[in-house]
């Protein structure tokens, strides 16, 4: 890896856990104070909010940082459109949050779709702004400002659910964390726009970001598909029960996974032209980010009752099978999206909307098949869909870099072998330890020596790397 995407992705890692870990904490004492319940109701909204976020960027910052020459105009550009587009939706979505509440048959979601809302036109403000610092690897200035704005829209969300406000606790913080990044995104990159809308801009940056923002839609409403579902056909404690092994298993996949894509993604797109040097990087990032992944997700998964008693208390317990099934789903993320990166990357978002329509019929009918055998089904199920997805878009990758799936498998197998074997060996371990506190601390311990002793025998390059870059950053 080139010295600016290791900075880059230093920089972002800070930038993410800093603040992903702090939020992740917050959240975690505020899971303590409200009810499965509460997060149902929020975790409701999500598949809309979700999908109306994805239409107001319309696919916008990724079409800047692929754009070589960009100029004030194309930011402004962008920015009017951002705002324009975020003030219709909050109208639309206003409009239509009672025939949400209906659908879900929870009368008070009209009022929290309402307030929720406003983040629409909130962070729209600050979409050029962040795509800026993104362009410049400047992970750094994000880390501190959302550090400081989690910290208190965090501190505000504690303090209400803490007085008895439930799920209003919920919607201000986020309120809150959103008002502050953008605020303090504003200050720090000293950008304003200037008043232009260039029609011929804004039809080249669409043209590009367009089927990128038609991608990201089927993969928003995928991700929330279940939350809507569950919220459906069963009712808010289930899919509070859902939501949250759904975001601690998140927690360490997604994050690394962002950490290594958007540090990597603009400097991938300066050699977007020399495919040998494009595919030696690629392999590179997919070695070392499953080294990482693949261990922390089925530690998760071993560890998975421990784990959500010692952080979220008993009242969560009856949930903590779906964070075993759902770590082993999430485990492959990383290998999916980097996979799909690289059709960006060549400018190829054709074919990412192609593999994004293949991948989502597949996810529907295994979705369809698992609704009415339960939860516990549609997570199984999930596990099943993340080896298609990675057959899929292998296989649109394949005629612009020439990357088999053997050759992807290769790769992967010693990391995978690894960390099952340490899976099995934590299992049975635990299990003859009745505590859940010991069971959390002597699990650790054990998979974490026994999977970096044996990385160390089989003399695994990737720890080698991650530990000469920890001297470098000492000395």
């Amino acid at each position: 890896m080139s010295k600016s995407q290791t900075q880059g992705i230093i920089w972002s890692a800070i930038e993410r856990f800093s603040a992903q870990g702090i939020q992740f904490i917050l959240s975690i004492i505020i899971a303590r104070l409200v009810s499965p319940s509460d997060y149902g109701l929020i975790a409701m909204l999500t598949i809309f909010l979700s999908i109306a976020q994805s239409v107001i960027d319309s696919g916008f910052s990724n079409a800047l940082i692929q754009k070589k020459n960009r100029t004030d105009i194309d930011y402004s550009t962008v920015f009017y459109f951002n705002i324009c587009i975020s003030i219709l939706i909050y109208i639309l979505f206003w409009y239509f949050s009672p025939f949400i509440a209906s659908f879900y048959n929870e009368p008070q979601l009209t009022n929290i779709a309402r307030y929720a809302g406003l983040n629409f036109i909130i962070s729209a403000f600050a979409i050029v702004q962040r795509t800026q610092l993104t362009i410049l690897l400047d992970f750094k200035s994000q880390a501190k400002i959302t550090l400081v704005a989690i910290t208190c829209g965090g501190g505000i969300g504690i303090y209400l659910a803490w007085t008895g406000y439930g799920v209003w606790s919920l919607v201000f913080q986020s309120l809150v964390t959103n008002f502050l990044t953008t605020l303090l995104l504003w200050c720090n990159t000293h950008w304003k726009p200037i008043l232009v809308f260039s029609l011929q801009s804004f039809k080249q940056l669409f043209a590009f970001g367009s089927r990128l923002l038609l991608t990201g839609l089927l993969a928003t409403i995928y991700s929330n598909l279940y939350s809507l579902v569950i919220g459906k056909f069963f009712n808010s404690q289930n899919l509070g029960f859902y939501n949250r092994m759904n975001t601690l298993a998140s927690f360490p996949s997604s994050n690394i996974t962002n950490i290594i894509a958007r540090a990597v993604y603009p400097v991938q797109c300066n050699m977007q032209n020399n495919n040998v040097k494009l595919k030696t990087n690629f392999f590179q990032l997919l070695k070392i980010s499953s080294f990482i992944i693949f261990p922390l997700m089925l530690g998760m998964a071993a560890l998975s009752k421990p784990l959500t008693y010692v952080l979220l208390s008993e009242k969560w317990i009856p949930a903590s099978y779906l964070l075993t099934l759902i770590s082993f789903a999430l485990m492959w993320n990383h290998v999916m999206y980097l996979n799909w990166q690289l059709l960006a990357v060549k400018g190829r978002s054709d074919l990412s909307f192609k593999s994004e329509i293949y991948k989502k019929i597949v996810s529907i009918v295994i979705l369809c098949i698992t609704i009415p055998l339960g939860i516990k089904a549609m997570c199984i199920g999930l596990i099943c869909y993340s080896f298609f997805d990675m057959i899929i878009i292998i296989y649109f990758l394949k005629p612009l870099l020439s990357i088999t799936h053997k050759e992807e498998v290769q790769i992967l197998m010693p990391y995978i072998i690894l960390s099952f074997s340490m899976f099995m060996i934590i299992s049975l371990c635990i299990s003859f330890i009745a505590n859940y506190y010991l069971q959390l601390i002597i699990g650790f311990m054990i998979g974490f020596s026994y999977y970096i002793g044996m990385a160390y025998l089989l003399k695994l390059k990737e720890l080698h790397l991650i530990l000469n870059k920890i001297r470098k950053t000492h000395d």
